[in-house]
């Protein structure tokens, strides 16, 4: 059931998700207080909302999950989450579980998120898969601003639910949309539409005969020619060691930055090679210890 729209909150501005209501939002700014990245104002209503922070290593890198009681999303859910990093602070945010796109008979599901870095801020959105099921569809729209000198890690990875008859791939749309302006100039535009209808995904030949589809996005000015090789190598690597066979194709984009893009049958596999990826940034941009969120 749709809520109310936010008010205007002065640390975060106007409500940037439009006139219609929402089943979910959350609205977040982090800066620095002694010495820590900590939440300064936050709002929260409906179906998300975020547990209490994390400090998962000796920097001052703060995590937020965001959580969502309801289970998952049906037909004609529309959520909004607003995430604002002042400069010089450092956020992690991930998800309590995967998010579950249910059968949407009436009309789609659609996701918002607006991203605002300021000079030096990171950010790194490292969320559990998402999980479209029997005539499910899904809208996912991401836009970023950031400065030149901000550092953005994006993750998602795409997986089928299972359908009664137990065969995968039975929803109907999903649409990943991902804009990225730095210093106020769209610099990447990143869209992934898959839409198997009635058939199944191995007719698309894009996605050859695989079932399970993973992205990354890396922005960092320091993300240099060199900084791509030694990611590709590392991708390749550990693609060849899983069990499941990894597809990989892995490019520079302008910024500068690094786009990644895995598909294969497990999300165990696309996982491994996406955070081993994670974790090389981590240390080579950040000086950071592998990420370990602590879940389970």
């Amino acid at each position: 059931m749709a809520v109310n729209r936010s008010p205007v909150i002065p640390e975060l501005g106007e409500n940037p998700f439009g006139s219609e209501p929402m089943v979910g939002e959350l609205r977040l700014r982090v800066g620095n207080r002694a010495g820590k990245a900590i939440a300064t104002r936050q709002y929260h209503q409906g179906a998300l909302r975020i547990l209490r922070p994390h400090y998962l290593d000796e920097t001052d890198q703060v995590c937020y999950t965001i959580v969502n009681p309801g289970g998952g999303y049906i037909g004609g859910d529309r959520y909004g989450i607003q995430v604002v990093v002042d400069q010089n602070a450092s956020l992690l945010l991930t998800t309590q579980s995967a998010t579950k796109v249910y059968k949407t008979p009436q009309n789609h599901v659609e996701q918002h998120m607006v991203v605002d870095l300021g000079p030096g801020a990171v950010l790194e959105y490292v969320p559990d898969q998402l999980i479209a099921y029997r005539g499910a569809s899904y809208r996912q729209h991401t836009q970023i601003q950031m400065c030149a000198d901000s550092s953005l890690l994006l993750c998602e990875v795409l997986t089928p639910g299972w359908s009664p008859d137990g065969k995968p791939f039975r929803y109907d749309e999903v649409r990943l949309r991902t804009e990225v302006s730095i210093d106020g100039r769209l610099t990447v535009l990143d869209n992934l539409l898959v839409r198997p209808g009635t058939d199944s995904l191995d007719s698309l030949l894009f996605l050859q005969d695989y079932t399970h589809v993973g992205m990354l996005l890396a922005m960092d000015s320091r993300l240099e020619k060199a900084s791509i090789e030694r990611i590709r190598e590392l991708a390749y690597k550990i693609g060849e060691a899983q069990r499941s066979p990894v597809h990989l194709g892995i490019s520079q984009v302008p910024g500068p930055g690094v786009a990644v893009r895995a598909l294969s049958h497990s999300t165990e596999a696309i996982n491994a090679v996406m955070m081993a990826v994670v974790d090389d940034l981590r240390h080579h941009l950040r000086g950071q210890k592998p990420m370990n969120l602590r879940k389970y």
